[in-house]
């Protein structure tokens, strides 16, 4: 089905296509699997003759009878080195030495060396009666092998590797996701291993006092984030909360926390932090309602560790302390959710309990994930529609006097540099601010280390127009189709653009043809069209 992501070695978008044409059954069909994904099969068209062999689509043949069980396994494709050892030691009498040598000298190149192995192929083919002819063009096929030749045995390798952990994320989903999580907490791979879980079904729970540990951890069906990802809480102090809740049980309160809690580990900041990201969530307080006593609850707790470690004993054995400060929880609302959403990424680099593009979801569906633009399979200068949340804007004046600026873009998946020149930059001055929610049209920069985007326009989400593509295939080029598409647009007639693909065409549609937003739009034309044949951008 092509669903790769966190798989090793599986996980990119051209690794998710190319698993989608294979379609490998098992263990043994990753070890092709990995080999194809290079640039040098990709680019040489061996890819395709290996999926048209493996589909039945073409037919395989053999430059020589010979040849045949050598390379049945891969479909008439020399991909591994040690089919070239084979070929050579059946076809031309190499030893098993000099076939080594032959492979070690093809992948670095060393051309004396395979000229001399040349002779010595084209000299052994004779004896066994091959035509020189042929041996020349086998030896000319092999040697530009050298390009993309992989060792099947560390293919072996990584395919075993790839089997292994695509059947720990079918058969323990959470189990997998936890551990992929713990593995990259320090990386920017985190926002796109919590989108993908999301996708899995999996919830992504936030710290809690009461059921995190350090690290990532598997809380019923969900995935609960681990201590260690919030900011001023060091690994003390998540020791501390931890033996504390494992010998005493949950902590009920927030002053139950403090006054259990040893402050000394633990000061403002932390608990700030811990109350902004949701870990005290569990104790049914709201968050505004926690920072607003914290210094109170703070204080109280202090003074009861105070005492209990003083030694003062009443009568009857009893801890004699002062009357404990009355506590209550004012009666305010919680912090708006944009707020929330804010203090989670300020504590943990991530939002938790829910993304600010989430109310445009529907949307922004249909644009280019900034994950798999920084996959680099785009090519320089391919124009993209993104969407995201404006991370940081940093100013620069140019030499002429004007200003332009780079921006760092984010969405579910990940982030993006984006170079903003002066034209754009006036046109769009006032969305270039930090939290702002904009839909950027642009070209992909591949100048750099990774790829970049030089912006080209852009508006706030709330007033980006997603345009409708239609694609019309060939069986369905009939008068009923296009009458029911009519209705479509006459029933829902909006200000949204329509394009329409016909023969491989596309064409934008009169605007009395245009439609409006809604998913019973989108609902209805996939009925007529079918599934895939309607995508909104």
């Amino acid at each position: 089905a092509g669903d790769t992501g966190a798989v090793f070695q599986m996980e990119s978008d051209g690794m998710t296509n190319l698993v989608r044409d294979l379609q490998p059954e098992g263990f043994v069909d990753l070890i092709p699997t990995v080999a194809l994904y290079r640039p040098g099969p990709l680019g040489s068209g061996m890819v395709d003759d290996f999926i048209g062999g493996r589909h039945g689509r073409k037919k395989v043949t053999y430059m020589h009878p010979l040849l045949e069980p050598i390379l049945k396994e891969t479909f008439g494709v020399v991909l591994y080195q040690e089919q070239v050892m084979q070929i050579v030691q059946v076809l031309a009498g190499f030893t098993l030495g000099q076939a080594d040598l032959l492979r070690r000298a093809m992948g670095k190149k060393k051309a004396e060396i395979l000229m001399a192995q040349k002779e010595n192929f084209l000299k052994g083919c004779a004896e066994n009666g091959i035509d020189g002819a042929l041996a020349n063009k086998i030896f000319d096929l092999l040697t530009h092998f050298a390009d993309y030749g992989f060792n099947k045995s560390h293919s072996a390798a990584y395919g075993y590797v790839a089997w292994q952990t695509a059947w720990l994320k079918a058969h323990y989903p959470q189990e997998f996701m936890a551990a992929m999580l713990s593995s990259v907490m320090d990386s920017d791979k985190v926002p796109s291993y919590i989108e993908l879980s999301r996708r899995m079904g999996i919830s992504i729970l936030p710290p809690d006092i009461n059921a995190s540990y350090a690290n990532f951890s598997v809380d019923g069906e969900g995935i609960r984030f681990g201590l260690a990802a919030v900011r001023n809480v060091g690994e003390a102090v998540i020791q501390v909360i931890v033996e504390n809740r494992r010998e005493k049980g949950n902590f009920t309160s927030l002053m139950d926390f403090c006054k259990r809690v040893d402050l000394r580990a633990l000061n403002r900041r932390s608990m700030e932090s811990l109350i902004k990201c949701g870990a005290f969530d569990s104790t049914g307080a709201n968050r505004a309602q926690l920072l607003a006593v914290l210094d109170q609850a703070m204080a109280e707790g202090v003074r009861a560790q105070k005492e209990s470690a003083s030694g003062q004993m009443g009568l009857f054995g009893e801890a004699e302390l002062a009357p404990s400060v009355e506590f209550r929880l004012p009666d305010i609302p919680e912090a708006p959710k944009k707020e929330i959403l804010a203090w989670e990424k300020e504590m943990t680099g991530f939002y938790i309990t829910g993304h600010p593009l989430d109310e445009y979801a529907q949307r922004i569906g249909g644009l280019f994930p900034i994950a798999k633009l920084k996959e680099g399979n785009l090519k320089d200068r391919k124009l993209v529609r993104v969407a995201g949340i404006i991370l940081e804007v940093r100013r620069i004046t140019t030499k002429k006097g004007d200003t332009m600026c780079f921006l760092i873009l984010e969405d579910y998946t990940d982030r993006v540099s984006v170079t903003v020149f002066p034209k754009t930059f006036y046109q769009h001055v006032n969305l270039l601010i930090p939290d702002a929610a904009i839909v950027l049209q642009g070209r992909v920069d591949l100048s750099d280390d990774e790829p970049q985007l030089l912006a080209e326009t852009m508006c706030s989400v709330e007033d980006y127009k997603p345009d409708y593509y239609l694609t019309i295939v060939e069986d369905m080029e009939k008068p009923e189709v296009y009458e029911s598409l009519r209705n479509i647009f006459k029933k829902y007639h909006g200000d949204h653009a329509v394009f329409m693909q016909s023969h491989g065409k596309w064409q934008k549609t009169a605007d009395t043809y245009w439609l409006k937003d809604g998913s019973e739009v989108r609902e209805e034309l996939e009925a007529v069209l079918g599934n895939g044949n309607v995508q909104c951008r």
